[in-house]
């Protein structure tokens, strides 16, 4: 298969690492000939090289666009006219109106337009959104995340668009429901004309989510709680240890709490019928009681955002 890859940043660099890693027929563009020039030393071939993607859209079979938020409207649709389904980093648009411009455009196109919401493939996604359908940690109540740290912030879009919309789509496929009500506190102390710190409440139907995202927490925090009622659930959730890379243990994990039932995927010790609840060894948050707690967390390269 013949891939363009549009966009030689900081994060194209990591899509042209994998598409290598993959076989691909792999065709690079960028507008600068020095970002060009390192992707002709990092393998790309220099027939598959150019400063203008229009040039090569007439010659591969699908285009992965890692370009900033503001360009995607045009190369997008400049794709699905020449007939290639498009995977588009986030943020898809900049704006709710160029969004679904894109939609229609695919619809018309008859191609998919597929959003680079990596969380969504994560192994501990997996494992909780498959006890969460089965009702194992019991009926969810409300969840929190949180998607912040120091980093480079980005020049095109500010951090809700950057980093917060990772969970607004994770609780979305996580919980199985559309968002149906959004509220938001946004603020710009860098005084860039974007937002730097935010926090942002989701509601999925009668399930609240606050989302906090900002570029000043000292650490890096990616992680993601969900409270739910033990009720309507008996059962032990025992899943099987999965790790994000092979021959790697995963620093990728999640938990529940249960008033009956504690374990934990990672291998810690589970106890089936504690007098309390267990604290997460990684929180400092005291021990709460008829409650459980889905925790997920991320922080090695599947966690990273560009």
């Amino acid at each position: 298969m013949n891939v363009l890859l549009i966009g030689l940043g900081r994060w194209g660099e990591k899509h042209l690492r994998v598409l290598r890693g993959l076989g691909v027929t792999l065709w690079a563009a960028d507008v600068s000939p020095a970002r060009l020039e390192w992707a002709l030393r990092s393998g790309v071939e220099p027939a598959r090289g150019t400063l203008d993607y229009r040039e090569a859209l007439a010659r591969v079979d699908a285009a992965d666009i890692v370009t900033p938020a503001d360009s995607h409207l045009a190369v997008v649709q400049d794709c699905l006219s020449a007939g290639l389904p498009c995977f588009v980093e986030k943020p898809l648009a900049r704006t709710l109106e160029e969004g679904r411009a894109l939609e229609e455009a695919a619809r018309v196109a008859g191609h998919l337009v597929q959003v680079g919401h990596i969380f969504r493939f994560h192994p501990v996604t997996a494992t909780l959104r498959e006890a969460l359908a089965d009702g194992r940690i019991g009926r969810v109540r409300y969840a929190t995340g949180r998607f912040s740290g120091f980093k480079r912030p980005r020049t095109d879009v500010g951090v809700t668009q950057t980093d917060a919309i990772h969970y607004v789509d994770l609780l979305g496929h996580l919980l199985g429901r559309e968002a149906t009500r959004v509220t938001a506190l946004q603020r710009d102390y860098l005084g860039r004309g974007l937002d730097d710190a935010s926090w942002t409440v989701v509601h999925y139907g009668e399930i609240p989510v606050v989302i906090e995202a900002n570029y000043f927490a000292p650490g890096m925090w990616r992680d993601c709680l969900s409270i739910s009622s033990t009720a309507e659930s008996g059962r032990p959730l025992k899943p099987e240890r999965r790790s994000s890379r092979p021959g790697r243990k995963s620093r990728s994990d999640w938990s529940s709490r249960h008033s009956s039932t504690h374990a934990a995927v990672g291998g810690r010790i589970s106890s089936r019928y504690p007098t309390e609840s267990v604290p997460s060894p990684w929180s400092k948050r005291p021990p709460s009681r008829h409650v459980s707690v889905g925790r997920w967390r991320s922080d090695d390269d599947a966690g990273a955002s560009h």
